[in-house]
């Protein structure tokens, strides 16, 4: 529970730098923490895993694109004996519809798996979406989003997926 909550402390403290953009008309960017959901394969089986994702994104291009963020992106995944940590990186196009605000998203960046202290470090790619709903408190809405989820080791394929849902605070 400690990393959860040493995770969740990182996100808002990152965050607490851009309150000056808090001022726009479109929130340049969110901060995101849920609890998560995946189907990975470990070489051979595929098995379940629960764990947590978050995400930092900025709109650095919200003057020539107010449609387009750059996302960071952690989770990690817990089961007996294995510890997984993701660290991707990727844009996120969203539009906003009344409350709702859909989004798609493309990440590259990497894996950690450590199965009973054999330790991998590999490259992963996801993609996905989801969409976000605004919540009565200001800034904040709720988010639903789903990813695919591919790496590549133990010279084999793994085509994953993971599910997760959480708060979001828009500034």
């Amino acid at each position: 529970m400690s990393k959860i909550a040493a995770a969740l402390l990182v996100l808002l403290c990152l965050s607490l730098f851009s309150l000056p953009g808090s001022a726009q008309l479109i929130p340049p960017g969110n901060v995101y923490a849920g609890v998560s959901y995946g189907e990975f394969t470990d070489a051979i089986n595929q098995q379940s895993y629960k764990g947590w994702n978050g995400s930092l994104e900025d709109s650095p291009f919200v003057r020539f694109q107010q449609h387009l963020g750059l996302v960071l992106d952690g989770s990690g995944y817990y089961r007996s004996g294995v510890t997984e940590y993701d660290f991707l990186i990727g844009p996120r196009l969203f539009t906003n519809i009344g409350k709702w605000r859909p989004f798609v998203q493309a990440f590259g960046g990497g894996q950690r798996l450590n199965a009973d202290r054999n330790i991998n470090l590999h490259y992963a790619i996801a993609f996905g979406g989801g969409a976000d709903y605004k919540l009565p408190f200001k800034n904040f809405a709720w988010r639903v989003q789903g990813d695919y989820f591919h790496t590549h080791y133990f010279s084999a394929n793994q085509n994953d997926y993971r599910a997760s849902t959480g708060i979001v605070w828009h500034f």
